[in-house]
């Protein structure tokens, strides 16, 4: 796939201003997802996100949109790979993992309520990772919303010119073809080192998952090369080999792929089923590879801290398990082994 026509980008905004729902219309828009099996928060698969209606884990998903710029006349497509994130405050680490594997950024903002604190955080962190920055106004169909004075916010905030702030509603559909064209004409096209022949692969580790059948699963960037099924590869800061069960992409359920080249978002099946191997901002490469590796993100500073310990010391091994398999789906948490005079060996665990 030509770099030319990919579109990386995440949805950033404070809780509840809409971002699931603009998720589902750009699915159901583009046609990701049949309409048979849309419902509301497609993209929030944890029962939790479902039940409390917010995003905890960020998801991944590829789109198929054909634009109506020039290149539709050459029947050119582009890949929109779309990175949903949390709005809470409690979940900001997710938030900074997924910039660090975008162009661009959609800046949402509901009309009702206008710029808040978390807008400001969010739009902060976007701007110091050096994303393009599309700054949207959600809920238009509200009978309270402030569009033109949302608009002037924004606008001030993100220092352009009103006329450039798009403004949409995730319940009526109103406005999502423009904001899908204005995707693709101001995002970035991905940086890095594309389309150089026999290029190393090389790639970013911003997800994983973990499965008792397949071991965990990497979600990465690609930024050199190309990955293919049965390479041998290695993580730069583990040290160590594998070899490449699966690659695939995100549809948004996992879906296996030939390849990954530079520039897409996608995930490679590892078989590695050992935790504590695969870090979040560590670089996947090939086993024998000369690329440095890329920057990559600074480790979370937990700043609530509590001490877990068993009921039997016999079970210390089954916890320490128990906490490591916790930390493949939560790469926020820390844990350090402790003794106490009263309740023996236990962990000192750190959360954000």
């Amino acid at each position: 796939m030509n770099p030319k026509y990919i579109r990386n980008f995440s949805i950033i905004a404070h809780v509840d201003h809409g971002k699931s729902t603009l998720a589902d219309r750009l699915l159901e828009r583009t046609g990701t997802i049949p309409e048979r099996l849309m419902r509301d928060q497609v993209l929030d698969r944890m029962d939790l996100e479902r039940e409390r209606g917010i995003t905890i884990k960020m998801q991944p998903v590829r789109m198929v949109y054909h634009s109506g710029c020039p290149e539709r006349s050459e029947g050119q497509e582009f890949i929109l790979n779309l990175i949903d994130t949390p709005g809470h405050i409690d979940f900001s680490y997710e938030v900074s993992r997924a910039l660090h594997a975008v162009e661009g950024v959609l800046l949402l903002v509901d009309s009702t309520q206008g710029v808040q604190a978390q807008t400001l955080t969010t739009f902060e962190a976007a701007r110091v990772q050096g994303c393009t920055v599309i700054p949207v106004i959600s809920k238009i169909d509200s009978p309270i919303a402030r569009i033109n004075e949302v608009r002037a916010e924004l606008a001030a905030l993100v220092r352009i010119s009103p006329d450039d702030v798009l403004a949409v509603s995730g319940k009526t559909g109103e406005g999502i073809d423009e904001l899908l064209e204005a995707i693709v004409e101001r995002v970035p096209s991905p940086r890095g080192f594309a389309h150089i022949a026999g290029a190393e692969p090389r790639g970013l580790i911003f997800d994983f998952s973990y499965s008792t059948h397949r071991g965990i699963s990497v979600y990465l960037r690609v930024f050199d090369g190309t990955f293919r099924k049965g390479q041998p590869l290695s993580f730069h800061a583990a040290g160590e080999n594998f070899i490449a069960l699966e690659t695939g992409i995100f549809t948004p359920v996992e879906t296996p792929a030939d390849s990954l080249s530079a520039g897409e978002i996608g995930y490679i099946v590892t078989g590695i089923k050992e935790p504590g191997i695969v870090a979040v901002g560590d670089t996947i490469g090939a086993a024998k590879g000369s690329l440095p590796a890329l920057p990559g993100y600074e480790k979370p500073r937990p700043v609530v801290w509590a001490s877990v310990y068993p009921e039997s010391h016999d079970d210390l091994p089954l916890l320490r398990k128990s906490l490591e398999r916790l930390r493949l789906s939560d790469s926020s948490l820390s844990f350090e082994e402790e003794s106490s005079g009263v309740l023996g060996r236990g962990f000192r665990c750190g959360f954000l």
